[in-house]
């Protein structure tokens, strides 16, 4: 059952890939003097800490549920395994900003496609630091914009609390990824969503609370 299940995710992750949406980044931000030059995100910066979380990857509205772990293993690199709920290993990554390690992963999710788009995915997820280039606000948020590669990072954060709530990945003209981030205390966040906007894919990571 868990074989057919991976394998039907695999599928669908395949062809999501080619459909392209008509996502627009034109926002209504207000440009505002640059109060920093770089932020540093405070979620998965403990070398202590095994962050583990609930997961649930949702694709064309198939699940596939396991348990996700993430470890600051040195200053640059980040360890991801996700199993299933029984404890399998489906795959293992070592990632960090240059570098990109696949230590195992199951036959069936093997594919170059999947395994660089869960790269970006999770590269993007463990990032640590931004340089900021320009900043926004809206009514309820500070938006800190950085460059990344050949794409653009904007990062909002809490007028209120100033917590870092949002990211959002996107191209010159169209929105790609968006994380979203629920924390209690602006060090640990209790549940992720990293949404595709380009292909219907969504990774949701609830905080695992062990008995």
């Amino acid at each position: 059952m868990q074989k057919s299940t991976i394998q039907f995710l695999l599928i669908n992750c395949l062809l999501a890939i080619i459909m392209v949406s008509c996502g627009s980044v034109t926002k209504n931000y207000t440009p505002k003097k640059l109060d920093k030059t770089s932020y540093e995100v405070p979620y998965f910066k403990d070398s202590k800490t095994d962050y583990v979380y609930k997961a649930n990857i949702t694709v064309y509205g198939h699940d596939l549920t396991g348990i996700f772990i993430a470890k600051k293993i040195n200053d640059t690199t980040h360890r991801v395994v996700f199993t299933t709920e029984f404890g399998n290993k489906l795959l293992d990554f070592e990632i960090s900003e240059k570098d990109f390690k696949v230590n195992s992963i199951v036959s069936e999710l093997d594919r170059k496609i999947l395994v660089n788009t869960l790269r970006d995915d999770f590269r993007l997820l463990l990032k640590k630091d931004y340089q900021i280039q320009e900043q926004f606000e809206n009514e309820s948020d500070d938006i800190y914009k950085s460059e990344y590669g050949k794409r653009d990072n904007y990062l909002f954060i809490s007028k209120k609390d100033r917590k870092l709530e949002k990211v959002i990945n996107s191209s010159k003209t169209k929105e790609k990824i968006t994380l979203l981030f629920n924390s209690e205390n602006d060090i640990f966040a209790e549940k992720i969503e990293i949404i595709h906007q380009n292909i219907k894919l969504k990774i949701e990571l609830n905080y695992f609370k062990s008995e």
